[in-house]
């Protein structure tokens, strides 16, 4: 018989923060919390043990270690949007154009960051999430909106949000600086939500203020 606690593959949030610490490699160095290189190199050396340990009797390892991938790379994000401010108000060497492709890739970082933090935090992370038809969590996503027969009719009673539905949620977070499709529910998802669109907003608001001066 099938396990109701059917565990939700981890690769995608591994490979989503891999994803992250590569584009820190693309930052200028002004900007860079130090080589790109050695970012990468620690978070490889996470994402080989996380693959090739097993997933179910060891699931509180790769917990930690997901926790500590995505902290690290949290870490490097915070740093380099603080050197990206400085660069602006006190007019750094940084050319115009290193500052706002250094803005995208922070931008870009910002949204696959949050989105596996919200991926790896709701409802206990995709280890604890069950199989059955998601309906707790800290976020509110539509399908859980839906009565029995409407979920029954659209063959969703087995539905569970997956790494793309945080995904998505954090483009929107970025994008639109406010909820969308799906509402948090929890504080910790708010504030979450709140400071992925306070950074968004900043590095807009550098790319805005660089844009003025191009045009002046």
């Amino acid at each position: 018989m099938r396990s109701t606690r059917d565990h939700e593959p981890v690769w995608p949030g591994i490979l989503a923060v891999l994803v992250a610490a590569v584009l820190n490699v693309f930052l200028p160095e002004t900007l860079a919390a130090g080589p790109g290189w050695l970012a990468v190199s620690v978070i490889a050396a996470m994402s080989a043990i996380c693959i090739l340990m097993p997933a179910g009797p060891h699931h509180w390892a790769h917990q930690a270690l997901g926790h500590a991938s995505s902290g690290l790379v949290t870490a490097a994000l915070c740093y380099s949007l603080w050197k990206l401010i400085e660069a602006l108000l006190y007019k750094s060497s940084v050319n115009g154009a290193d500052l706002l492709r250094g803005a995208l890739i922070l931008w870009s970082i910002n949204i696959v960051l949050f989105g596996t933090w919200y991926w790896r935090l709701d409802a206990g992370g995709p280890h604890r999430r069950s199989a059955r038809f998601h309906s707790e969590g800290a976020f509110l996503f539509p399908q859980m909106s839906l009565d029995e027969a409407a979920r029954q009719a659209a063959r969703l009673t087995r539905w569970r949000p997956a790494f793309i539905d945080y995904l998505f949620l954090a483009f929107n977070t970025s994008t639109a600086f406010s909820p969308t499709d799906t509402l948090p529910l929890s504080r910790w998802a708010k504030v979450l939500m709140m400071i992925q669109a306070s950074i968004s907003l900043t590095i807009l608001a550098v790319v805005a203020a660089r844009a003025v001066n191009i045009i002046r």
